[in-house]
C-alpha cells in the first residue's frame, strides 16, 4: 500500500487480480459483479482501520477482559448509479451506517458535472464516505463532496476503485482535507475524458446496459 499524505492507493495482488477481471471485456456480468464487490472489500477493509475505536469491557466464557470497538457513525453515499455496485459491500463492513445518495449528471460535451438529486441522512459529527468506482476527471466526485461538506459531517472519504492522475490532481486541489482512498491509478485520461487503459463505462457494465 502506498500512502501520500491524504491520498492511499492499495497495494495488494489480491486488488491486481480482481482488477485484471474487471478490465477483460471478455468477463460476463456475473464475474465483473464478483470482481468489483471483491475490490470493494479491499477498499472498505482499509478505510475500517483509519476508524476511531474505544475499549470497552466484555465478558468471554472464561473471564472478563476488555475490547475494542469503532466508535465513529458512518453515512456511506454511493454516487448513482454505478457507486450503488459498492453498497452492498461497504454495508457488509458496517451494518450499522446510515446510507444516503447522490445522484451527478456530467456533461459529455465538457465533461464538468452537477448534482440532480441528493438525499442523506443528517452528518453532523458523522464520518461521510463516498463511493465512486471510477475518478476520471474528478468533476463528479468535486461536486459531491461540496454537497456533502455543506451539510457538516465530521470527515469525509472518498473511496474509488480506478482513478486518472488528471482527476486526482484536480480532487486533491478542490477538496484538500478528504481523504482518498483507491484501488489502483491508470495512466491518463482520453481526448474523450475516459480512463486509459480503465475498464469502459462501469455502470453499463454492472448492469448490462448498452453504451451511449
Amino acid at each position: 500500500m502506498k500512502n501520500d499524505s491524504q491520498i492511499t492507493v492499495l497495494d495488494h495482488p489480491g486488488v491486481r487480480h480482481h482488477l485484471g477481471i474487471l478490465r477483460s471485456k471478455a468477463s460476463e456480468l456475473s464475474t465483473f459483479r464478483s470482481a468489483a464487490a471483491s475490490v470493494t472489500r479491499y477498499l472498505m477493509a482499509e478505510i475500517v482501520k483509519t476508524s476511531e475505536e474505544k475499549n470497552v469491557e466484555i465478558e468471554t466464557p472464561m473471564e472478563r477482559t476488555v475490547g475494542q470497538v469503532m466508535e465513529e457513525s458512518f453515512v456511506l453515499i454511493p454516487i448513482l448509479r454505478a457507486g450503488l455496485g459498492m453498497l452492498d459491500v461497504a454495508l457488509d463492513f458496517l451494518p450499522e451506517a446510515k446510507v444516503g445518495f447522490i445522484g451527478m449528471e456530467r456533461d459529455e460535451t465538457s465533461a464538468s458535472a452537477k448534482s440532480y438529486y441528493a438525499k442523506f441522512p443528517d452528518l453532523r459529527g458523522r464520518t461521510a464516505i463516498l463511493l465512486d468506482p471510477m475518478l476520471a476527471t474528478g468533476g463528479s466526485a468535486i461536486q459531491a463532496v461540496k454537497v456533502l461538506l455543506a451539510n457538516g459531517p465530521k470527515r469525509v472519504i472518498l473511496a474509488s476503485i480506478i482513478a486518472a492522475p488528471e482527476g486526482i490532481t484536480a480532487f486533491r486541489e478542490a477538496c484538500p482535507e478528504v481523504g482518498l482512498i483507491i484501488a489502483c491509478v491508470d495512466r491518463e485520461l482520453d481526448a474523450s475524458k475516459y480512463i486509459r487503459p480503465g475498464l469502459g463505462d462501469f455502470g453499463d457494465r454492472l448492469y448490462g446496459t448498452t453504451p451511449h
